[in-house]
């Protein structure tokens, strides 16, 4: 079933359940619409741009931990 048949089903399902105003059909249709893109956001797994940031600091911080025990070990194998 593609897109365009989801939605002539879903504003059939309102004239059918008695949603008789247009300002109506708009509130149902756009709540319905936020419940799809909620449940989408959720699948996906999204995180959140603080969220982003603060994992981005901490890789930073881990990759210059690696990179000052990496010149460690290459003084120490030098001095041996």
């Amino acid at each position: 079933m593609n897109s365009s048949e989801k939605i002539l089903k879903l504003i059939s399902n309102f004239v059918e359940a008695g949603v008789l105003s247009s300002q109506d059909a708009k509130k149902e249709l756009i709540n319905n619409l936020k419940f799809k893109r909620d449940d989408l956001i959720d699948k996906l797994q999204l995180v959140s741009r603080e969220e982003y940031n603060i994992l981005k600091k901490i890789i930073e911080k881990q990759q210059k931990q690696i990179n000052q025990l990496r010149k460690k070990k290459t003084i120490k194998a030098k001095k041996s």
